[in-house]
């Protein structure tokens, strides 16, 4: 059994339908599997939501070892092998848990009632109708203030979503927006990006951090480093130093921590709740039960934890299949080892930084090389045609 179509799931479900004699029941709460790192073009209203999703059904129509099941499992009963879902108790030989990550809001209660998130496709598609909606009110409102505070957004989080995403949000803003609301007057708009640490992208090399910022101020972006976010209220945003700013949208990309899942099973939790693993990606306890993806708490060579990001959750989605494998035939599991293929984030059109196999790209080259790693990794021959068509098309 594998909790979770995600990338860790899905492609531990490829891996195991492979291996004869083997049967796969994949369990999610949607039927189908979202293509996360372009949920924020979603949100910005580039793309389409059925241009990143796919069924899973789809995906497996000629593997008739593996079947899929509609759902959410609510508990795991470890000494019986069973998984209860939607009341049922579903029996299991090795289970695989990637239920992925969720929004963190660290706890910060007007936060977490009040800001947009972007881990699903409901909340990219829920944020795109708050901004346009937005914009439709600002076209109505007299009053100069309440407009200026409809048309801003502020954007948590100097990551690569965040940074993504404010990019995007500036070129929708002030290269579209503008055209399509004359009425508006758009110089009254701002798009304000915090970030609480002294810059942007913190894990990756220093200059990318510097590319960013310079890229952002030019698309207009008020960047704000070295900032806290202590609340949200209902006319705006309350940063560390008590300072309320009026906004229309907070969007929060600060921070993940693992699916509820990982708090139920009552197993060891790492920083982010993510499940402690042993180097295998199995449970000490219960070595026939592995944990993948945004779930998993394991740490490479060096002692740093694998980072929550999808070609991570591919490589221990395969690796743990390959283990079940091996432990069916009797033979030694093999230790999971991350094979790190460097790391991409686009600041808007033409800009981007990327580290790809130890060569370093700015510009247009790395804009160009994440669009095409994007365009290949895409499931679905369709979704790669009306992505490629779509961004064809608003470059033009």
């Amino acid at each position: 059994m594998i909790v979770g179509a995600g990338f860790g799931g899905l492609w531990a479900a490829k891996e195991l339908a492979k291996a004869p004699g083997v049967e796969v029941v994949l369990v999610d709460k949607n039927n189908y599997h979202t293509f996360v790192p372009l949920l924020y073009q979603v949100a910005a209203a580039e793309l389409e939501p059925d241009q990143i999703a796919y069924p899973v059904r789809s995906i497996f129509r000629r593997r008739k070892n593996v079947r899929f099941l509609l759902g959410e499992v609510e508990a795991i009963d470890f000494e019986a092998r069973e998984a209860v879902v939607g009341g049922d108790r579903l029996p299991y030989d090795y289970l695989i848990l990637a239920a992925g990550s969720v929004t963190n809001h660290f706890g910060i209660e007007s936060v977490a009632e009040r800001a947009y998130g972007m881990k699903d496709l409901i909340e990219a598609i829920e944020l795109r109708s708050r901004l346009l909606y937005l914009c439709e009110a600002a076209a109505k409102e007299r009053d100069p203030g309440r407009r200026r505070a409809l048309l801003t957004f502020i954007v948590v989080g100097g990551g690569p979503t965040g940074v993504e995403f404010a990019a995007t949000l500036a070129e929708l803003v002030w290269c579209v927006l503008v055209k399509d609301f004359p009425e508006v007057d758009f110089g009254e708009a701002g798009v304000i990006l915090v970030e609480a640490a002294d810059r942007l992208l913190p894990a990756m090399p220093p200059a990318f951090g510097d590319y960013a910022l310079r890229a952002l101020r030019r698309k207009g972006v008020d960047v704000r480093l070295g900032t806290l976010v202590k609340g949200a209220a209902e006319d705006g945003v309350v940063l560390g130093d008590g300072e309320l700013v009026p906004a229309g949208a907070l969007i929060w990309t600060a921070g993940v921590r693992a699916a509820p899942l990982a708090d139920a099973i009552g197993a060891p939790q790492g920083r982010g709740g993510r499940v402690v693993v042993t180097p295998y990606l199995n449970l000490e306890r219960h070595p026939e039960v592995f944990v993948v993806g945004d779930m998993a708490y394991v740490v490479d060579e060096k002692g740093n934890p694998v980072p929550q990001v999808a070609p991570a959750a591919v490589q221990q989605g395969r690796t743990a299949a390959r283990n079940i494998v091996r432990s069916v035939e009797g033979k030694p599991l093999v230790p999971f080892v991350y094979d790190d293929p460097g790391a991409m984030v686009t600041v808007g059109r033409n800009a981007g930084v990327a580290r790809i196999r130890g060569r370093t790209l700015r510009g247009f080259g790395a804009w160009a090389a994440w669009l095409l790693v994007h365009l290949i990794k895409l499931i679905g021959f369709r979704n790669r045609l009306f992505v490629l068509t779509n961004c064809a098309w608003n470059y033009i």
